[in-house]
């Protein structure tokens, strides 16, 4: 007969497995787990097993494990998870690329329909079109104050309406008529929240970043610290060749006026100017 774990078996058992996992992986992505059942988080562990691992747990759990094992091998670079351990979340410990696991995680959301009471994460509009609804039920869509009217014997949605914003609750005028409907508005999946690798903790937005992309960055900042620098008249080796020029054209426009004063490249530039002279006066003249 197998026996049954005790609670403190259980927390043992879970600390030794989340510091195993801290010594394995380098990579981690926090995802919040709000309404995601537990087939869906079953799918989702298939779709991710090979080189990834998810764990769920109690954030005060998950919390004393990053400590424990902090105290134990040293490392306080795990530290910087416990912040981001708030709410319905799990950790995703992973060794492959971090924008695939997240596009393959996003890969499992389902849809779910508007509960009574539920905070809408996007929002709903009801487009226009034949309900299939009979006249009987358009007490409904009176109470929302949609616009319908009776065609061929069926209620039709005259024009698109916000039925639900985002952040407001659900009321239950609208969980009945989106039933009705059978328009189901929600989908839900696990969400990355945070990435932390090697030591770094950032947002998710970073992993959509192309190469491009930081090159355009980069450039820009360039731009702007040369530009300051060329206003302070600071040094610095972004605006060394920018001062440069400027410098070198001050002194060629000093030789070209100095009668006492030349070097070779000044020669030349004084030579194409006399060249233009008699080109300037014609001018002067057909005007």
């Amino acid at each position: 007969m197998v026996r049954k774990l005790s609670k403190a078996d259980k927390k043992i058992a879970y600390d030794a497995k989340l510091c195993q996992l801290l010594d394995d992986y380098s990579q981690v992505l926090v995802v919040a787990a709000d309404n995601v059942g537990s087939n869906q988080l079953q799918n989702i562990r298939s779709g991710l097993r090979g080189d990834s691992v998810i764990l769920m747990g109690k954030n005060t759990m998950m919390k004393r494990s990053v400590r424990m094992h902090s105290e134990k091998t040293g490392n306080e670079a795990y530290l910087s998870l416990i912040p981001l351990l708030v709410g319905n979340v799990g950790l995703i410990f992973t060794k492959g690329d971090l924008k695939e696991v997240r596009e393959e995680v996003a890969k499992y959301k389902v849809g779910a329909p508007a509960r009574v009471g539920l905070v809408a994460p996007v929002d709903v509009v009801v487009p226009p079109g034949n309900t299939g609804l009979d006249p009987s039920q358009t007490s409904f869509f009176q109470v929302l104050n949609i616009p319908t009217k009776i065609n061929k014997g069926t209620v039709e949605i005259i024009t698109p309406v916000e039925l639900i914003q985002k952040g407001d609750k659900v009321g239950s005028s609208e969980a009945a008529l989106l039933a009705k409907l059978g328009i189901r508005p929600f989908s839900y999946g696990l969400v990355v929240t945070s990435v932390y690798d090697n030591g770094s903790v950032f947002d998710p937005m970073v992993l959509d970043l192309t190469e491009d992309d930081l090159v355009d960055k980069f450039a820009s900042g360039v731009s702007e610290l040369t530009s300051l620098a060329l206003a302070v008249h600071y040094p610095a080796i972004a605006a060394a060749p920018h001062m440069l020029i400027n410098s070198y054209k001050n002194v060629l426009a000093l030789a070209v006026e100095a009668i006492f004063y030349s070097f070779p490249l000044a020669e030349k530039v004084k030579k194409y100017l006399d060249d233009q002279e008699p080109d300037v006066h014609m001018a002067m003249y057909d005007d």
